[in-house]
């Protein structure tokens, strides 16, 4: 029993990794019972936050943090970097101790054809067991230890151990000498998959930022429609204010009742574009709700959003380098990353179908250590006579002297003469990396014309935003010269209505270009991959 107790140890000794993972409740949870599906989709989160006096009251930075939890586009896009760890875990499979056990019992009646069968009717029960751990490790080295045992019984009369237990302690090796032999090709798969992880994150990364800078674009969509709206109602309550003034100067018989219809007509016509901003504002805004998720909460989604965000522009404007900003984005833009994981993962493909194409030499080794037990017959007289007794447990006890021993080694050389499988795997990996770099390329091209737009935008923003200042400084002291001048009988109505027209155009030419600076900014930091840093959102791996 001693022996016994040192083979059984030798087995546990081979699989430490078995009884581990054994034992982890990860294991058995992830294999033997079913988990619950986790696919839900979560509420919308963060909006009663920001809800203030019956308003959604937002400044940019909480547009782009609600996009962030709420927006669909970047819980898709983060789900499907999620299923990216997973490639690691199945890439780790085929390192897996795999333990496998087996038990086949066969009864078997056959008629003699000799006397020396020892029976008319030979009748045989064989009830064989296996249990075998087996492991591969990233050196390409195999190890398997089993223990086989076979439980004999037949009515034979010249049987000499009847029942027989025959056990087997076997040991097997085996190690690639030449083709996937060492870290690198086995561990190839695990290494594309971690390179995909990264290369995934990276994707999300980029994804991310442009859902960023899309929130950040319909922000200020939303606040240059309210503007426009409040310019044109600015406009509107003018023309309303000359039309109640001539109105007024025709009951006393100073107007000819012919020119209160220019007036009159005015206040139409600024009607109309009142109504008109007034439906783009909500049309902006409705975007904008989707993108933050307001539209999937009945509640907020119903409430006034009150942006906080001022358009006015400081003092000193942002001046930039352009062979600084294309610095920064050949740095920092997430897609030039994942096109250098996937040029990673094309040279680890490249080396791995070199080594493919080497020829295949194994060295395999084994060792096995036989016992025999059971009941003993003395079938030399005419009638068996019982010698002595035993079981399994002497056919194991036999296992651990190592007394009945079987080896052997055997060295196989594979070697195809013309490996057209293994060529043609090279030829598509050196053929991927060529598309890839060209990807890389044009990739690096598209960036820098982005980068110069972003940059001539940026600087054309600034000219128009000042021009658009002068124009509207222009503007308001044209409309007080004509008031003035109509006021003294100096100037017709028409003069006053038409600059009031130029105000109401100068002042929306000014908000249009103040927009137009806020979002060149934002389209510069896109280009620059800066736009995530600037919000302060950072992508957890």
């Amino acid at each position: 029993m001693k022996k016994l107790a040192l083979v059984l140890s030798l087995l546990a000794a081979c699989v430490p990794a078995v009884t581990q993972e054994f034992s982890a409740k990860a294991y058995s949870g992830g294999i033997f019972r079913p988990r619950s599906s986790p696919a839900q989709l979560s509420a919308p989160g963060g909006l009663e936050d920001h809800v203030v006096s019956g308003k959604l009251r937002l400044t940019l930075d909480d547009a782009v943090a609600l996009a962030l939890i709420n927006n669909s586009d970047v819980n898709a896009s983060r789900a499907q970097s999620e299923l990216a760890n997973f490639s690691v875990q199945r890439a780790h499979a085929p390192f897996d101790t795999v333990f496998t056990s087996s038990f086949a019992p066969t009864r078997s009646n056959s008629p003699s054809t000799s006397t020396l069968s020892g029976a008319a009717t030979l009748s045989t029960l064989n009830q064989s067991s296996q249990a075998q751990v087996s492991q591969q490790f990233q050196t390409g080295t195999n190890l398997s230890v089993g223990l086989n045992s076979t439980r004999a019984t037949t009515n034979s009369s010249f049987a000499t151990v009847n029942p027989s237990f025959s056990s087997g302690l076997a040991f097997s090796l085996s190690q690639p000498l030449w083709r996937r032999a060492g870290l690198f090709p086995n561990r190839a798969p695990i290494v594309i998959a971690q390179r995909g992880v990264r290369q995934s994150r990276a994707t999300l990364e980029a994804q991310v930022s442009d859902v960023v800078f899309r929130a950040v674009g319909q922000y200020w969509d939303a606040v240059q429609a309210r503007k426009n709206m409040e310019v044109l109602q600015k406009s509107l309550d003018l023309a309303q204010a000359s039309y109640q003034r001539d109105k007024r100067a025709l009951e006393l018989g100073a107007l000819p009742p012919l020119d209160i219809y220019r007036s009159e007509s005015q206040v139409a016509q600024r009607k109309i574009a009142v109504l008109q901003a007034e439906y783009a504002r909500k049309q902006a805004e409705d975007a904008l709700r989707q993108t933050i998720g307001a539209d999937l909460d009945a509640r907020a989604g119903a409430l006034d959003l009150e942006l906080t965000e001022k358009i006015e522009t400081e003092s000193t404007l942002a001046a930039v380098d352009l062979r600084e900003a294309l610095s920064t984005a050949l740095k920092n833009r997430q897609e030039l990353e994942a096109q250098r994981q996937q040029l990673a993962v094309d040279d680890t493909n490249v080396k791995l179908a070199n080594n493919n194409l080497k020829p295949d030499l194994n060295l395999s080794a084994s060792y096995i250590s036989n016992g025999l037990g059971g009941t003993v017959f003395d079938t030399s007289g005419a009638t068996p006579i019982v010698v002595s007794t035993g079981g399994f447990a002497d056919s194991l006890s036999q296992l651990g002297g190592f007394k009945f021993p079987t080896y052997g080694m055997t060295l196989r050389l594979q070697m195809p003469l013309h490996n057209s499988s293994a060529q043609a795997d090279l030829g598509s990996a050196l053929v991927s990396k060529r598309r890839d770099l060209y990807q890389m390329r044009s990739l690096e091209q598209s960036i820098a014309l982005q980068i110069k737009n972003s940059v001539h935008d940026l600087e054309l923003a600034e000219l128009v935003m000042a021009a658009a200042k002068t124009s509207r400084d222009l503007a308001e002291k044209n409309l007080s010269a004509e008031e003035r001048k109509y006021q003294l009988g100096a100037q017709t109505i028409f003069f006053v209505l038409d600059a009031q027209n130029q105000l109401s155009q100068a002042e929306l030419s000014l908000v249009q270009a103040q927009i137009a600076y806020q979002k060149a900014l934002a389209e510069l930091d896109h280009a620059e991959g800066t736009l995530l840093e600037k919000h302060q959102v950072t992508v957890k791996p």
